[in-house]
């Protein structure tokens, strides 16, 4: 039997792994639920494996299917943009975008409307999470590419732009005088999250970390009730929370550089221009 991957088997195989059932699979690629049914068991067939479990809830993948998902998106966007570059007909697909979540609200508005301007056919679908966890989704190739907050080194040609971190807190109570002073951080091995304990124990400042999160909405409730203050970066400060003055007992912090990361090295059309976007419109945001 032929051993060549068939881009129509791969489109269903994935639209099943995305909406875990044969149903919803079937309304996504425009064929029926049996049809669909046939198409996963030729692709078993021909790679000799099992790729679905059957559940009485839907379906879910094998480890095989897990280990197939990550070729099969990876063949399915490079012959998107192939077929879109060729042909003349603009670009097209999905594209898998991760933001750090502190860039989100002031970011992420500007960038897809733009691109979307420009290339109406590409669906973006946009993860927000801590640069660690999105260096994880790049690894995994669950994205294409993605926005990384990095330590400014000085490599001018490589940071798109610099946030300055910042101490925040609510404009309406006294936090950052309490003793020991009470944090709201991201997650542990994040920058602002290392960087403010570092910088606090530098400076001898009494502090505990008393609520760690990679969700923003989390740690700004936390701000917000008063009962800690919390380490962002200066484009991410709501209009309701303040920016707290430093001095020798709230350190100074360091600044974060914003560059960009792709899941594979030579990333296909589609994704090049995505970032080409992200090069014009984030240094003036």
């Amino acid at each position: 039997m032929s051993r060549h991957l068939d881009i129509d088997l791969l489109r269903t195989f994935v639209a099943i792994a995305e909406t875990r059932t044969l149903g919803r699979a079937a309304d996504q690629v425009g064929r029926t639920q049996a049809a669909v049914s046939m198409q996963v068991k030729k692709l078993e067939e021909m790679l000799n494996q099992p790729l679905l479990n059957r559940t009485g809830r839907g379906v879910t993948l094998t480890l095989h299917g897990e280990r197939l998902l990550g070729h099969a998106r990876t063949i399915l966007r490079h012959h998107d943009a192939a077929v879109a570059d060729v042909s003349g007909a603009g670009l097209s697909g999905t594209l898998r975008f991760g933001c750090p979540d502190d860039y989100a609200a002031a970011f992420l508005p500007h960038i897809l409307r733009s691109f979307a301007g420009l290339h109406p056919q590409v669906f973006v679908e946009v993860y927000c999470a801590p640069t660690p966890r999105l260096q994880e989704q790049l690894a995994k190739h669950a994205l294409d590419l993605a926005l990384i907050s990095t330590a400014d080194t000085g490599a001018a040609a490589a940071i798109l732009r610099r946030e300055p971190l910042v101490w925040v807190g609510n404009r309406h109570d006294d936090a950052a005088s309490r003793e020991p002073l009470q944090l709201a951080l991201s997650d542990p091995d994040t920058l602002d999250h290392r960087w403010a304990c570092e910088r606090l124990e530098a400076a001898g400042r009494p502090y505990r970390v008393a609520y760690a999160s990679g969700a923003m909405s989390g740690l700004l409730a936390v701000v917000r009730s008063g009962q800690a203050i919390a380490v962002l970066t200066q484009a991410a400060v709501p209009d309701d929370l303040q920016v707290l003055p430093t001095s020798r007992q709230l350190p100074r912090l360091p600044t974060v550089g914003l560059t960009i990361r792709f899941d594979l090295p030579r990333p296909p059309a589609l994704v090049l221009e995505f970032a080409e976007q992200l090069r014009r419109i984030v240094p003036a945001l």
